[in-house]
């Protein structure tokens, strides 16, 4: 136990860049998303609002789509992407495509968030607080720690590949690699419990008071 932990604070301490970096790289993308936002004319921030207004009063009325259908969607959801980010991790050419994967997550919460709120403005924030903010908390970590992990892995087989000097026992690498991803994927099913039974719920809600 004492040298697992061991082993993960190497770990840790000897790819600090890399977590910082696509740390760095989701908040980026958070701000591209809030730009793109700020860049959107009247015209299509009112069309997209029209349909987002349209979801919100469907949502009322059908009462919201069963909570065991919007689960297994959600969990179907974290189990492809995490898949995905595992797949790249064990090929050399899925460097660039994590990155840009994780670039695109950060833009899509920044666009949410920035678009809620410039539409709506208190309201907006207060939709964004109880929809979106509660499950990221969780899903956010999680798949920053999963780009990471895959980052690394694919480094190292290029490292092993590559560079003659370097050789690192692989199997133990993936093995480890592999039970963090289940690690994580455990983590990403328990956030599905959180953004479907306690955020939707709360959301629908907020949707009623705020139209009805």
């Amino acid at each position: 136990m004492q040298q697992g932990i061991r082993t993960v604070k190497n770990d840790l301490q000897s790819h600090t860049n890399i977590f910082v970096f696509i740390f760095v790289l989701f908040i980026m993308g958070m701000v591209f998303g809030a730009v793109i936002v700020n860049s959107m004319n009247f015209v299509q921030k009112q069309d997209l609002f029209f349909y987002l207004k349209q979801f919100f009063m469907q949502n009322i009325e059908m009462d919201g789509t069963p909570k065991t259908v919007l689960w297994k969607d959600s969990m179907l959801y974290h189990v492809k992407y995490l898949l995905l980010l595992f797949l790249l991790g064990i090929s050399i050419i899925g460097m660039p495509i994590i990155t840009v994967l994780l670039f695109i997550k950060g833009l899509v919460v920044g666009f949410s968030v920035g678009f809620l709120v410039n539409q709506m403005g208190w309201y907006g924030l207060l939709i964004s607080s109880v929809s979106i903010a509660p499950q990221n908390l969780i899903i956010i970590p999680a798949y920053l720690i999963a780009g990471s992990l895959a980052l690394i892995f694919s480094l190292t087989l290029c490292k092993q590949l590559f560079i003659r000097r370097v050789h690192q026992p692989l199997l133990k690498a993936f093995t480890r690699y592999s039970a963090w991803f289940g690690i994580l994927l455990v983590v990403l099913l328990f956030s599905s419990i959180i953004e479907v039974f306690f955020s939707n719920t709360i959301l629908e809600y907020v949707l009623r008071w705020l139209y009805n």
